[in-house]
């Protein structure tokens, strides 16, 4: 199901460079190369970027984990497909793809659905950088950190991390991170904030099903605008954010969903949230 407001391309139903399902209102990317460490290639930059422009047009999708199979989440580009090309492209090509990378993390805080990404084993450079932009990070005990991008001779500010991480962990914590490239485990993310939940591999699984089905369950509307304005008002000043909230919830006050909740309220049972 699509919404009407979309163009003549059909939608893609064959993603080549991840697997990626939908059930019950939930979507899962699965980064399926784990005899490498998941990592990211040209085609699969372009393709997670496709997708979650994609992604607000599926009317029976309410939320997206992103996953990686096997041994740990993603271990970043891949050395051989992406850097031993891009050492021998023209200036022109290396700012296409750099703005490509940047395009996935925007378009992961700009997409309207809630994003949760499970990490287990390590989250390497652009794995980090994804999970960092993901709404939820469900983290097992054996997660990793690695923004390791200066060890590769590169700024450690690398898809928006440098605009980010200081949001999520402090400016503190996030120069120690992007200037040293340590890795850190799931602990010490933990302690700096850089963890929603933190749980034991064996309840990864079943600990990112229930927040999926939590928030697909949920009033969707209120949800997507909730992150719009995180998103948003990261750079206004509190004048434009009162302004922005204010005109944000009185939209959402003519909702059925507003009215459901007061009559769920009234016949004391639970909210049937519809997203209108």
């Amino acid at each position: 199901m699509t919404y009407r407001f979309h163009a003549s391309p059909r939608l893609t139903e064959d993603w080549r460079h991840f697997r990626f399902g939908k059930a019950d209102g939930v979507a899962t990317v699965t980064l399926d190369r784990p005899e490498k460490l998941n990592p990211l290639t040209f085609e699969s930059y372009a393709d997670l970027r496709d997708l979650l422009a994609e992604l607000p047009h599926h009317q029976d999708v309410r939320v997206l984990v992103i996953r990686g199979e096997g041994r740990g989440f993603c271990g970043g580009g891949d050395v051989e497909e992406i850097i031993g090309e891009l050492i021998n492209m023209e200036p022109r090509d290396l700012m296409r793809f750099t703005k490509m990378t940047g395009a996935v993390i925007r378009a992961m805080r700009e997409c309207p659905i809630p994003i949760i990404t499970a990490v287990h084993g390590i989250a390497a450079g652009a794995g980090a950088v994804v999970a960092l932009a993901s709404d939820f990070r469900v983290v097992s005990t054996s997660g990793r950190f690695a923004f390791l991008f200066t060890k590769v001779g590169l700024s450690g500010g690398d898809m928006g991390a440098a605009y980010l991480l200081p949001r999520v962990v402090g400016l503190g914590r996030a120069t120690e991170l992007l200037m040293l490239g340590d890795t850190i485990d799931a602990e010490t993310a933990d302690r700096y904030g850089l963890v929603s939940r933190l749980v034991a591999d064996a309840d990864l699984d079943t600990t990112v099903a229930e927040l999926a089905r939590r928030l697909a369950d949920g009033p969707a509307l209120a949800l997507a605008q909730t992150k719009s304005l995180l998103t948003a008002e990261l750079d206004m000043s509190i004048s434009a954010s009162m302004e922005l909230d204010a005109m944000t919830q009185a939209l959402l006050m003519t909702t059925r969903d507003h009215a459901e909740f007061h009559a769920a309220f009234t016949e004391r049972r639970p909210p049937r949230w519809e997203g209108r």
